[in-house]
């Protein structure tokens, strides 16, 4: 239930978030794709987790492949 609804969320960021924002991702696959295999492969707490890392990840000099 709560992966269903975080996984929903981030379709709906994915849909609704400027094609400026979504782009401008430094890691392959993107921090939103990225989210969705970490809680999909890990459930939702310590996916969520990995993605809130990634996220807090994302600054120069960072960048390139990064899967869960």
């Amino acid at each position: 239930m709560i992966t269903r609804l975080l996984l929903a969320l981030i379709r709906l960021y994915q849909a609704i978030a400027p094609q400026r924002l979504r782009g401008a991702c430094r890691f392959e696959p993107s921090c939103s794709n990225y989210a969705m295999l970490a809680i999909q492969k890990h459930g939702p707490l310590r996916g969520a987790r990995m993605a809130w890392g990634r996220i807090h990840r994302c600054r120069i000099p960072n960048g390139g492949e990064d899967y869960p």
